[in-house]
């Protein structure tokens, strides 16, 4: 039964950073490097929407990050194109209905953390027009913007420039993403939110007390203003110790995170960094900010895309029925961006 659901269900993978992997190569190898690489996973795991998050690692900030966000949005562009019988880069809900009606898998561009943007808020409505649809403004440490979980110690809030990226992102119809804000910005973010939250990447801290886990009550918040928390996959975030590196446990995070937030307001965010770092290490993500944290750690069967259908045998050997799986693989990441994306206030 597992494999048939997971193959009628839509799934939507709401954060892999392939695109860092992808861009490392001459821009002539982005389209076919993805082909040959990326899109075999993506089609045997079964994913339908995958967000691709523009990352930019620490060699390039401040000086290099714009231009770095530049070639990785225009590198998503070039995969898309070149690859147009089997994937779509949309910009709103009528186009992923489109490619997923074509069998395409549809693709979101988001940012994490703005590197590129630094306080230039006016610079919004240009990666807006490029394509960009979510964005989180920072990650494990201090920006411009706020500060990352990171960064919890300092009690920070957003600044002003954050303050004016939220009004904006929700202006322009961009879903705000607090995947790494520290815990004050989160309750910053809720208290100005006037359009739904989400979060790419984020596991349950009642499970895991890890600064990058959202508390209950965030859990609970993001779920009132209709967003959605994408549990992560990165095994250390799930639990402290290695022997609790399993898809069981990945299935007690998700179980958690819909028994507070709601069964409509949980989704999937992998983050699989496994491949993803092994194929930029070195020079890229060197030292994450992880301390003693295996940056390379990953779930037995879950190192990429091809592992998604574990998720699914996982939740229905915990009781989910089978309409609360589909909506946990992707129909609710698919709802939310249905509703929002592209669309103004």
């Amino acid at each position: 039964m597992s494999v048939e659901l997971h193959r009628r269900a839509v799934v939507a993978d709401a954060h892999n950073d392939l695109l860092m992997a992808v861009v490392e190569r001459p821009p002539s190898r982005w389209a076919a490097f993805f082909a040959e690489r990326w899109l075999p996973q993506l089609r045997d795991g079964g994913v339908d929407l995958q967000v691709l998050p523009v990352f930019v690692d620490d060699r390039l900030r401040p000086e290099g990050a714009l231009r770095q966000t530049l070639r990785m949005i225009e590198c998503a562009h070039v995969v898309a194109e070149g690859n147009a019988g089997a994937v779509r880069l949309c910009v709103d809900g009528a186009q992923i209905d489109r490619a997923l009606a074509e069998d395409r898998i549809a693709l979101v561009l988001a940012l994490e953390s703005m590197p590129g943007l630094d306080a230039s808020v006016e610079l919004l409505p240009t990666l807006y027009r490029l394509g960009v649809r979510i964005g989180s403004i920072a990650h494990w440490g201090r920006t411009p913007l706020a500060d990352g979980s990171g960064e919890d110690a300092t009690g920070g809030r957003l600044t002003r420039a954050g303050v004016a990226v939220v009004r904006e992102m929700e202006r322009l119809g961009m879903l705000f993403d607090v995947s790494h804000l520290g815990v004050r910005g989160v309750e910053h973010v809720l208290e100005l939110a006037t359009r739904p939250v989400l979060a790419t990447h984020s596991s349950a801290r009642a499970l895991r007390d890890h600064h990058r886990n959202l508390t209950d009550d965030q859990l609970r918040a993001i779920a009132a203003t209709g967003g959605v928390v994408c549990v992560n996959f990165f095994p250390p975030f799930l639990a402290a110790d290695p022997a609790g590196y399993t898809v069981d446990r990945l299935a007690d995070h998700l179980a958690h995170v819909a028994d507070v937030a709601g069964i409509e307001h949980v989704g999937l965010g992998p983050d699989f960094v496994h491949e993803v770092l092994r194929d930029v290490t070195p020079p890229c993500c060197e030292d994450l900010g992880y301390g003693d944290i295996d940056p390379l750690a990953a779930l037995p069967g879950l190192t990429g895309p091809r592992g998604l259908p574990l998720v699914t045998e996982a939740l229905l050997a915990r009781g989910f029925g089978a309409d609360d799986v589909v909506r946990v693989l992707g129909g609710n990441v698919l709802r939310l961006l249905r509703a929002e994306l592209g669309r103004p206030r």
